[in-house]
């Protein structure tokens, strides 16, 4: 059927902030989806609270709205917009939450809007695990035996038909959040009853376990004609009881029979007609018994998902596009396939390569967690390698990873390692554990002498994949290596440092000695049809066979180094950057070149740039390419740090790297050669110090005076950073971090307490300098910069203080050499400004500051790097805009729930929200509710506070009681507002007596919380409070700011909804 033509516009719902469980890979296939409906002449109407996104930029839809994913601020669009249809399976479970609100609540109906793609009965059908039970009943597709409960009651009377262990899954929850296994009676009523509380329709799934069970995964695509191909299988390396998402996993499936991988399709297929899933991509789950073979079908997902990135990215299949299209009336046999031209997209995609996919954990920041994995998803990114076998795909995927492994073998304990984590030796009791780095273990027990078969016992991974394992470590033996040629052990993804640290030469004498032997890397590429067709769009990857598949681009071109797997201080904002720079590199007639290892990315699409590179941004890979291509130069500042850790070495190596010169960026990290040009320049920083013993720290420390911010002296993302208040707390710090600081100064700086913060990002050709934005933290000095709100244009400052932050910028843009983007942090303190760091690359502000002035930094910036100027682009002031924007941090405490909520100098956050009004408190407002803080606007609000914060409190607790809330408190902050003529009752601290604090949370007499941070002896009490505003998901503010913002929030909660969108907002 040719495409609808009843319809002419198109909301599509993103997926919101990045939390874990849900990343930039909903960037990809909403960005996919709007040019796709574009590209047919659909209006497109796009409604997502994240900034950090090409879909949210002004010139991809019709109408852009950053707005919170919520019923009221949908409605709002829906009314203003009056689109004909909703596209709701481009965002994850986000959006498909969202359409079935609205249907809910009807206002589907009142608005006469359709949702297309998925209908409610087929969302209904497949999320609610109790309807689709009964659908694959139905037909004889088996699944797991079990019940759904709503209350403990229900699930106690299950236990008399099954066996522990049991599987408690909650319906409707992202990333299994709320899904545990119970293996005794007692854990059983604990973990079933937060299930419950997890599934907005307390509902939980209690079913047999499948531990150990082997699990695939198949993504299909069907049409309204009934059409239905599988375009991807995928195998877990890790079998059943650890999340998909958290798992090692290959495509294709590598060990099912033929006739199981059959059933497995006609079951998929038919899984997706019986739940009436007309149009689109499909994600479907099996677990197959290695014991007897059977299969049961786990669930399936109507919408685009996680997995349905890494198909696509696999196989070159463009699954978001097709389906957006499928979604208003194609059918597959109506589209061709854009990778070959030829062929249509009815054709099953065909692969002659393995694609293995690890994912990237950040355990380190949350040292609650246990690091086992689950079945409720914690790894925060992941990374995708290809490979003509599982072996090299597997290395190249360890070293794409960027923990400092060079492939799979642990890294070798250097002499002094900053990172001392990757030198502890491997703790192999815990080899029955899903963990991060489990196919270490699995090496190290084959090093101990194991069997395939004793290491399946107690791994359950399958033994096909365990002998590859055990094939790489006869290869990484000196015996076998001296009979080894280089070319085999290329073969086998080995990468020169690997071959070097075991030949015991460098990195670069194999380097050498593989050219001289010409062993150099062959590029192939993935084309969906095994090279049947030639492919249109250039998407490679290396390995060293004879054949070459492509040539170097002809023309001037560029290289953009991506930012490898997203982590906690590295996340979409860098990719963010890398596409505009591509933007801005293509606006200047140039060819580009990505280089990434992300499959999440829009970076990695198969049709942003001119050739794609899908490989690891290490050294040796990135030269290769560099080599190969011969480019006119590489951009290096665009992908976080990532790039910048490897600039120094290509520069060494004769790679032209344009922009900003790594030395310029080097400069700012070294503190002696800085502090000389702030001195130079006449610019004040907090005073600081080096010490390398005990009593050279605590010198340093008195002499500059309490607090103090004490840190390890190469860290990242604020690891190990901690603000000191005394002799004895820098002591024990200093203890504590022992292992992190061996042979490394610890770093003391002053710390301004009280400070006001503010950030800066600026462009710089050489001779002029941009201010893109200044921007003001909610939160005060010593709270991570990304993980505080900002606010654009600063709500507290002095025009004084406005012109030195300008003076700074200008004068330190020019010392460094800026070519491109700065970002500075400044902090105000007593009518001084200071500088606190100096970053001369992209930032993550980048992408919100670009929302909020409508001018796409990150696009002029590369063109800058390639010789432009300033002055081409007629740039306006940043602070003559008439709205303000606020950027909230979104913090993954839910899944750490263990973990203190204080915010400190390490960055915790995984994601960010924008909301933009003309107000700051409607701002504040709307980037508080889409960052999952619900505002409440009436109630009881409990206040408890530092002393320093006891007279500043009182105008908050007064604003609170006058807008009509009840005042609860700590005896002693009780009497302060008492004495100040505010009414409010004490309640008992936690260890005080009962009924207490956590009682009244727990008990939802507790609306609202305020609760500074008070020092060491009550911090038990803190994260009880804390932990318990999680589990019920009540606000609590950590910070004065913080609460005068939410005032200013609270006091806007009955003012009638107005929405605008970006375009409108700049015009």
């Amino acid at each position: 059927m040719p495409k609808r033509i009843d319809i002419e516009s198109i909301l599509i719902i993103g997926a919101g902030p990045i939390v874990i469980g849900q990343a930039c890979e909903f960037d990809y296939s909403g960005t996919q989806a709007t040019r796709s409906l574009k590209e047919e002449g659909y209006r497109v109407i796009l409604v997502n609270s994240n900034p950090a996104t090409i879909m949210t930029d002004p010139d991809l839809a019709d109408a852009t709205y950053i707005e919170p994913i919520t019923v009221e601020y949908v409605t709002a669009i829906l009314e203003k917009e009056k689109p004909d249809a909703i596209l709701p399976t481009v965002g994850g479970q986000t959006a498909l939450n969202m359409a079935m609100d609205l249907h809910k609540q009807g206002v589907l109906e009142k608005y006469n809007v359709q949702l297309i793609g998925a209908q409610v009965g087929a969302i209904e059908k497949a999320e609610d695990r109790e309807q689709f039970k009964e659908a694959m009943d139905a037909v004889g597709i088996n699944t797991a035996q079990g019940g759904f409960v709503h209350s403990w009651p229900d699930a106690e009377a299950l236990l008399n038909e099954m066996q522990f262990p049991i599987i408690i899954r909650p319906s409707f929850t992202l990333g299994g959040t709320g899904g545990s296994v119970a293996y005794n009676h007692e854990e059983y009523q604990n973990l079933v009853e937060n299930g419950l509380n997890a599934s907005p329709i307390t509902e939980v799934l209690i079913e047999e376990s499948l531990l150990g069970w082997k699990e695939f995964e198949l993504e299909v695509i069907r049409d309204r004609a009934d059409n239905a191909i599988i375009i991807c299988s995928i195998e877990n390396i890790d079998p059943m009881g650890i999340h998909t998402g958290d798992s090692v996993t290959v495509a294709p499936a590598l060990t099912l029979t033929d006739k199981e991988f059959q059933k497995m399709r006609n079951w998929a297929i038919q899984c997706l007609r019986v739940i009436g899933v007309e149009t689109g991509g499909s994600n479907v789950q099996f677990a197959v018994n290695p014991e007897n073979g059977r299969m049961i079908i786990i669930e399936m997902n109507p919408r685009v998902s996680r997995s349905s990135a890494l198909a696509s990215k696999a196989t070159g299949y463009p699954i978001a596009k097709v389906a957006a299209k499928l979604a208003v009336g194609y059918t597959l046999d109506e589209l061709t396939n854009d990778i070959t031209g030829k062929t249509l997209a009815a054709f099953e995609p065909t692969i002659d390569y393995i694609v293995t996919k690890i994912p990237r954990f950040d355990f380190e920041k949350f040292p609650s967690a246990s690091g086992h994995l689950g079945v409720q998803m914690q790894s925060v990114g992941e990374v995708m390698s290809i490979g003509r076998t599982f072996r090299e795909s597997l290395q190249k995927a360890f070293r794409s990873l960027e923990v400092g492994l060079d492939g799979l073998e642990p890294k070798p304990p250097a002499e002094g390692d900053p990172d001392v984590s990757r030198a502890r030796s491997l703790d192999m009791s815990a080899l029955r554990y899903g963990t991060a780095f489990r196919l270490l273990k699995v090496r190290q027990a084959f090093l101990e002498g194991q069997s395939v078969e004793d290491i399946f016992n107690v791994t359950k991974i399958d033994p096909w994949f365990l002998q590859q394992i055990q094939q790489l470590i006869m290869l990484n033996d000196v015996e076998t290596l001296q009979a080894t040629s280089l070319r085999e052990l290329k073969l086998n993804g080995f990468s020169d440092r690997q071959i070097g640290q075991l030949t015991s030469r460098t990195e670069s004498d194999i380097r050498t000695n593989r050219k001289k032997e010409n062993v150099l890397p062959s590029y192939k590429v993935v084309d969906t049809c095994a090279a049947e067709f030639v492919a249109k769009t250039p998407y490679c990857y290396s390995t060293y066979d004879e054949e070459n598949e492509i040539r170097p681009l002809k023309g001037k071109k560029a290289i953009i180094l991506g930012g490898g797997p997203n982590r906690i201080g590295q996340g979409i904002e860098f990719d963010y950057c890398c596409v505009q720079a591509v933007f801005g590199l293509q606006d200047l007639g140039y060819k580009t070149i990505m280089v990434n290892c992300n499959p999440e990315t829009v970076s990695t699409d198969f049709d942003l740039v001119d050739r794609l590179y899908f490989e690891p941004v290490t050294y040796e890979d990135v030269l290769n390419i560099v080599e190969f291509e011969k480019p006119d130069g590489v951009l290096v500042q665009f992908g976080g740090q990532t790039p910048l850790k490897i600039a120094n070495a290509l520069a060494d190596s004769g790679v032209i790297v344009i922009g900003t010169c790594p030395e310029s960026i080097d400069l700012a990290e070294d503190r002696e050669k800085f502090g000389k040009i702030l001195d130079e320049l006449n610019i004040t920083c907090p005073q600081y110090g080096t010490g390398k013993t005990i009593d050279e720290v605590v010198d340093v420390a008195e002499n500059i005076g309490f607090p103090i911010l004490a840190r390890p002296s190469y860290v990242l993302g604020g690891r190990a950073m901690e603000i000191v208040y005394s002799k004895e707390q820098l002591i024990d710090y200093i203890a504590r971090s022992a292992d992190v600081t061996e042979g490394h100064p610890i770093l003391i700086d002053e710390f301004l307490e009280d400070a006001f913060e503010f950030d800066v990002d600026a462009l710089c050709d050489g001779k002029m300098v941009h201010i893109g934005a200044i921007m003001q933290h909610i939160e005060e000095a010593g709270i991570h910069s990304g993980d505080s709100a900002c606010v654009l244009p600063p709500y507290r400052i002095t025009t004084e203080a406005v012109d030195e932050i300008i003076r700074i910028t200008r004068a330190l843009s020019l010392r460094l050499n800026v070519i491109g983007l700065i970002n500075l942090q400044f902090a105000y303190k007593d009518g001084q400004v200071y500088v606190l760091e100096v970053n001369p690359r992209a930032s993550r502000t980048v992408p919100f500051v670009s929302k909020a002035t409508n001018v796409p930094l990150a696009r002029i910036a590369a063109q800058l790097a390639a010789g432009a100027k300033l002055c081409d682009f007629k740039l306006k002031s940043w602070d003559n805009n008439h709205h303000v924007a606020v950027k909230e941090a979104v913090l993954p405490f839910n899944k750490f729930p263990e973990e203190s909520i204080f915010l400190s100098p390490e960055m915790k956050s995984t994601g960010e929200v924008m909301g933009i009004s003309e107000t700051f408190g409607q701002s504040f407002r709307r980037a508080s509710i889409s960052a999952g803080n619900e505002i409440p606007s009436s109630g009881t609000v409990f206040i408890s506070v530092n002393d320093a914060d006891k007279l500043n409190v009182i105008p908050i607790a007064r604003d609170l009681y006058e807008i009509g809330f009840d005042i609860l408190a700590t005896s002693g902050t009780a009497q302060e507002l008492r004495q100040n003529g505010i009414p409010a009752d004490s309640i008992f601290k936690v260890g005080e007596g009962r009924p207490n604090v956590v009682d009244g949370i727990k008990n939802d007499e507790i609306n609202l919380v305020i609760n500074t941070p008070l020092g060491p002896q009550s911090r038990y009490d803190e994260e009880a409070i804390g932990r318990a505003c999680i589990q019920k998901s009540i606000m609590a503010i950590t910070t004065l700011s913080g609460a005068e913002a939410a005032v200013r929030a609270i006091r806007l909660t009955n003012q009638t909804i107005q929405v605008r969108s970006i375009q409108e907002y700049h015009h």
